[in-house]
């Protein structure tokens, strides 16, 4: 979908660790390779880059634009997104959305993101799909077709992004809104990049023409080609669709003014609806990227904000438990950008606590040198990082194309990186003192409206009238593009001949103990995921103790018999890595994702912590109190309650139906024997899977899983196969009156994974709500502009399965929401899908598919899945087979079968006095629960 990008990025530190398998020395230390590319000018201005990699059978194709919110016209905040979305519309001679068929509709994908500085339209392909693409990229640049009818369309959904983004959910005012405007007083980076409800309603659609014919030219992009392509031929492409493009003569206008110095402390309070827990966030200004200051605050922000090990989670989070999660971003651009750091407050802690606990941390980096330890763990993490986001060639890409864009140098990525490893103390001691003063501080105390005084008066926010505005001169002519008739229409290239993708070949053996051991060897990039799965899970949690199998998963990285949860945090860290565990319905699971020089001390923390928890009663009482503000969290976002209360409805009194977090009832009620006794049920050896995915040959991960889990032994207790409980379906409405927008979702039962109408089922969920192109997503976002996207998901496990469509739309059209869903999950059913129709949804599964075994993590997830569900390993080299196989009739027996609609539940969170009234025309039997009386601890909800 058109997305707007908030980067809140979030990295990792910590200490080394010295145990190491004995029996498999470590390699040499790794580094990140600089990116290869080459460069050319056209005489037009426009600047290309090519990356290959023939490793890939993909291709991404991206045009980066020098243009962003900050050149929002007087007025129109907003407007630079807006027209983001109007460039997937038609041209000359692509027809709407034709783009999704280029992309999507061959087992693709497209988006595009709005930055203060830049607006970027990216495509992942098959390989022989990119010829394609450029002609497709060049006629949106040269000719694109502005019409009302589409105009008009797309401005609806970007009001529901905005109000799911913003308005919707917990602290989004805080993020998009809030933060900019009290962060410039002069640049126009103070306006929000999502806009306002009346700014996008004030823009025209001659602004648009505008904005497009000032902007988007050839001398204003830069193109980037990454992935498997021939040079030379790119060369002939690139010239044949984009050297004729004109670039007009008129200058382009840029923002110049610059944003003063904050050389006095400015707070605000505000009280807002939908908070259910208080937050703080502080913002410093910072030079822009290329300044030779932003490596050093680059380390400083991994030592103060990345991982379990950081300060502010040791701290403010772990120590003196006063944050449910406090966390800090570098917001950097072209000018003058931000440090921000921000914490969520846990409950019954006052805000006045959380500002004193975050300045105190930022005090720190100003009052002594970071020790060397912190230096090295953050060095470690940054360059594990630097090696995942260049796992694909999208991710390569877009690394060079935003050094390009706000840095003006396409190797600014890489000499960051080599700066990074200079960084000293002294370096990041002087940053703090020179960029993060107490008096260069901007702090937000958001709260909730409830704890507003009687007689209080609430500060405001807004733009400063100082803003300066982007001056919009368009060219004093315009020429009105007009789509060209059928029969003159240039259509696209036909496609080349097909790249076939490297399907991975798992190497399994079983260890002496039961344990299985899944190695896949990828020895393009050094780095290695580790992934232990088990089964058990919060299906096996006993009534009442909704939540178990999670908190356990959760603490057994919290301490072992020989390491806290500090020193876990550092260790692992400190390797450049992190550790994650999580329980899913049927099964729970650990892994660690590091360099592959780090991997054998890596083992040794990851089976530790597999083996040896110790769930020390402090420990639980920490993490339970973090759960309970988390779920008090999700319960204020409708869409996430909407799912809550679909699973209730769906399974009932099944131990599916309870929510898999827990809710602050039963997680109050969980002791510590509920909490070993989950662990037993899930951490067995001969119930355990560990998948070793990268830089590490079959040879050497048995022998570090050998010498880490070979004296691990069963000690029974493991847990039994649950079955699904299905009761009849309900029609819920959970008012929530000061929702911003309404959750919906459609949700019957549907199958296990190992039922052999899996296929046609999938292929039929693809049609339906599968991608950018679906049905649902066609009819409620792309003709009626009802909400920002719209969907639907298949979930299948080991012994149950549910099938689920959703979208989020502004509370009146509630009702016309649910009437469309339920339409279009019947017509699956009462006539076939097309064959050139269903042929496309086959290239989304089998694209997404492919796409997944791009990178380590990937690979793991993929074959947990299939270790947890019970499925072959060598469906790995079915899936697209099976997939392909799929006809028309399966599609349509299953959805018979499985989509009908009378065997599905309808769940609505929203402000029920704007829908309720034709919701229960259509259903009478509705039932209206109120947010307050909401229990889903039971399966009556009430």
């Amino acid at each position: 979908m058109r997305l707007l990008r908030y980067a809140l990025l979030l990295t990792a530190a910590c200490l080394p660790v010295a145990a190491v398998a004995q029996a498999a020395p470590a390699p040499a230390q790794v580094a990140v390779k600089p990116i290869a590319y080459t460069q050319r000018t056209l005489p037009n201005g426009l600047r290309v880059y090519a990356i290959r990699d023939t490793g890939t059978p993909n291709v991404s194709v991206q045009v980066w634009y020098d243009v962003g919110s900050k050149d929002d016209p007087k007025g129109k905040s907003g407007f630079a997104h807006m027209f983001e979305h109007l460039m997937f519309k038609s041209t000359r001679n692509l027809v709407s959305e034709q783009m999704d068929r280029l992309t999507e509709d061959v087992g693709g994908y497209n988006n595009a993101s709005t930055n203060d500085d830049y607006t970027n339209y990216y495509e992942v392909i098959p390989a022989n799909h990119l010829q394609r693409l450029l002609f497709a990229e060049a006629d949106r640049m040269a000719s694109l077709v502005v019409e009302s009818k589409s105009f008009g369309s797309e401005r609806d959904v970007v009001k529901e992004e905005l109000r799911q983004r913003t308005l919707a959910q917990p602290y989004g005012k805080l993020f998009s809104i809030y933060y900019p405007e009290l962060a410039y007083q002069v640049h126009p980076y103070a306006r929000p990049g999502i806009g306002s409800l009346e700014n996008l309603e004030a823009a025209g659609i001659d602004d648009v023409r505008a904005f497009h014919a000032t902007y988007y030219r050839p001398d204003n992009a830069i193109l980037v080609v990454s992935g498997n392509f021939d040079p030379a031929q790119l060369n002939i492409w690139v010239d044949r669709y984009f050297a004729g493009i004109k670039t007009p003569s008129t200058a382009i206008p840029r923002v110049t003014v610059a944003e003063p110095a904050r050389t006095k402390a400015v707070t605000r309070t505000v009280y807002e609806p939908n908070t259910p827990l208080p937050a703080v966030l502080l913002s410093y200004h910072l030079p822009p990227d290329r300044d030779d200051d932003i490596p050093a605050l680059m380390v400083l922000k991994a030592v103060l904000a990345t991982g379990e090990s950081s300060r502010l989670y040791e701290t403010v989070v772990y120590r003196d438990q006063l944050a449910q999660s406090a966390e800090a971003f570098l917001d950097t651009k072209q000018a003058t950008g931000n440090m921000v750091i921000y914490a969520i407050l846990a409950g019954g802690k006052t805000v006045e606590a959380g500002e004193a606990a975050l300045k105190r941390e930022i005090a720190r980096f100003r009052d002594a040198p970071v020790t060397a330890a912190e230096l090295a763990e953050a060095k470690n993490e940054i360059l594990t990082q630097s090696i995942q986001s260049r796992e694909t060639a999208e991710g390569k890409a877009s690394t060079l194309a935003a050094a390009v864009l706000v840095d003006g140098d396409p190797a600014a990525a890489d000499t960051q990186l080599a700066a990074i490893a200079r960084v000293t103390p002294a370096d990041i001691q002087r940053v703090a003192r020179k960029y993060l003063a107490d008096n260069q501080s901007a702090t937000i105390r958001y709260m909730p409206i409830a704890a507003k005084p009687a007689a209080g008066v609430a500060d405001s926010i807004a733009i400063a009238p100082t803003v300066k505005v982007a001056d919009l001169k368009a060219p004093a002519t315009i020429e009105i593009v007009t789509p060209a008739l059928e029969g003159q229409r240039i259509k696209p290239p036909a496609p080349g001949k097909p790249v076939s993708p490297t399907v991975p070949h798992p190497v399994e053996v079983r260890l002496a103990n039961g344990m299985r051991l899944v190695t896949v060897e990828r020895h393009d990039l050094p780095i290695v995921t580790a992934y232990l799965v088990t089964s058990g899970g919060s299906a096996s949690d006993p009534v009442n103790r909704a939540g178990v199998s999670s908190l356990a998963a959760d603490l057994i990285t919290k301490g072992t018999k020989t390491r806290s949860a500090t020193q876990i945090a550092r260790a692992i860290e400190g390797l450049g890595g992190s550790i994650g565990s999580d329980a899913a319905s049927d099964g729970a699971s650990v892994d660690v994702t590091v360099k592959s020089d780090q991997l054998a001390p890596a083992m040794a923390i990851l089976a530790d912590v597999a083996i040896n928890p110790v769930f020390v009663p402090e420990e639980l009482e920490r993490a339970r109190t973090q759960q309970i503000d988390a779920v008090t969290l999700s319960l204020k976002d409708p869409a996430q309650l909407a799912g809550l209360v679909a699973d209730r409805a769906v399974f009932g009194a099944s131990r599916y139906g309870a929510p898999s977090g827990g809710t602050p009832l039963s997680l109050k009620a969980i002791t510590r024997s509920d909490i070993t006794a989950a662990y037993a049920r899930s951490f067995q050896p001969d119930q355990a899977t560990l998948i070793m995915v990268g830089d590490v040959t079959p040879a050497r991960a048995k022998v570090l899983a050998e010498a880490q889990f070979g004296e691990w032994s069963s000690t029974g207790g493991a847990a039994a196969a649950v079955m699904p409980i299905y009761p009849k379906p309900r029609v819920i409405v959970v008012d929530m009156p000061e929702a911003g927008q309404a959750g919906v979702i459609v949700a019957r039962p549907a199958i296990p994974r190992s039922d052999a109408r899996y296929y046609p089922l999938a292929v039929a969920n693809t049609v339906l709500g599968g991608g950018f192109s679906s049905r649902l997503n066609q009819e409620i976002r792309i003709k009626r502009g009802l909400a920002y996207g719209a969907g639907s998901g298949l979930d299948v496990g080991k012994t149950q399965g549910t099938i689920a469509a959703k979208t989020q739309t502004k509370n009146p059209t509630a009702a016309d929401v649910v009437t469309l869903i339920v339409a279009e999950m019947a017509r699956m059913g009462s006539a076939s899908v097309p064959a050139a129709e269903l042929d496309t949804r086959k290239a989304v599964l089998i694209g997404n598919f492919g796409r997944g075994i791009e990178t380590t993590g990937g690979i793991a997830n993929i074959v947990g899945s299939y270790v947890q569900n019970g499925v072959p390993l060598d469906e790995l080299q079915r899936f697209t087979g099976a997939v392909g196989a799929v006809d028309p009739a399966a599609v349509q027996s299953a959805a018979v079968a499985l989509l009908d609609p009378k065997a599905a539940s309808i769940v609505v969170v929203g402000d029920a006095k704007q829908f309720i009234a034709p919701l229960r025309k259509a259903y009478p039997s509705v039932e209206v629960i109120p947010e307050a009386a909401l229990n889903l601890d039971t399966p009556a909800l009430r």
